[in-house]
Order: structure tokens, then C-alpha cells, then sequence
């Protein structure tokens, strides 16, 4: 194997989540294809509408993979968590709050015994995530 990445699927508000995640937490969006674009040889499903079909977005130098996908075969997100790892503490309070308002705060963010700050929610999207500013060892 050369690489793994995360790929995320939306509920029909994929472009959305990608924009907000460029604004808070400096996500470069790359590569974006909405369903109604794709090559009429691709059957793509007509609940997708103005849907995204596939596009990825970096995260410092991790990338993720996203897409939306029908109605009936979406799933709440469940048994992982996006880590992102900051340098300070203000940088960690700052993508805390902008990710957990609107969604869950599922550990709040506090000083830990390897952290400046850690804690976890999950966004309005309904991605969970962790927020990590790890002390100097």
C-alpha cells in the first residue's frame, strides 16, 4: 500500500461542510465534481441533484475524501473521529468552538496530562472530531 485516507460521506450538504471547514480550519479544498457534472456514460443516482459526486480537501497535509450520496443510503458517522493536531492552545479553542457550535460537545475542551487542550464534538454535519494541542515533551 502507498497511502490510506479518510473519505467522508454527506447527507446533501457536502459542499457546505467543505466550505466550512476551509474557513475554520484553513482546509484547502482540491478536486470537485457535483453529480450533475459527471460523464453522461456515469450513471449517477437522480436523488443526487446538485449533490457532490466526489471531491477531497487537505487538512495541513493530510487529505480527506468526501461525497455526497442518496438519501437511502446515507448513515450517521460513527466509530472513528477526525484528530487535528494544533500548535497552540488559542489555536485549539478557536477550531473547538467553530466545529462544536451547532453540533454536540462530546468531551469538553480542557488541559490534559499529554495535552495543552483536548476535547471532542461532533460538528453540525454530523463528523466527529478531536481537537489535540499536545504539550512539549
Amino acid at each position: 500500500m502507498t497511502s490510506s485516507n479518510t473519505y467522508l460521506f454527506f447527507n446533501g450538504n457536502c459542499e457546505e461542510a467543505l466550505n466550512f471547514y476551509a474557513k475554520v480550519l484553513g482546509a484547502k479544498i482540491g478536486f470537485m465534481m457535483k453529480a450533475k457534472d459527471a460523464p453522461k456514460s456515469m450513471e449517477c443516482d437522480v436523488d443526487m441533484g446538485d449533490g457532490v459526486m466526489h471531491a477531497t480537501f487537505m487538512i495541513g497535509e493530510t487529505k480527506v475524501l468526501v461525497s455526497d450520496v442518496p438519501p437511502s443510503y446515507y448513515t450517521k458517522p460513527q466509530g472513528f473521529n477526525i484528530n487535528v493536531n494544533v500548535a497552540e492552545a488559542a489555536d485549539a479553542e478557536r477550531a473547538y468552538a467553530a466545529l462544536s457550535e451547532g453540533g454536540t460537545q462530546t468531551m469538553p475542551l480542557q488541559e490534559t496530562f499529554w495535552a495543552k487542550r483536548f476535547g471532542t464534538c461532533v460538528d453540525r454535519f454530523g463528523i466527529p472530531w478531536m481537537i489535540n494541542c499536545e504539550k512539549p515533551m
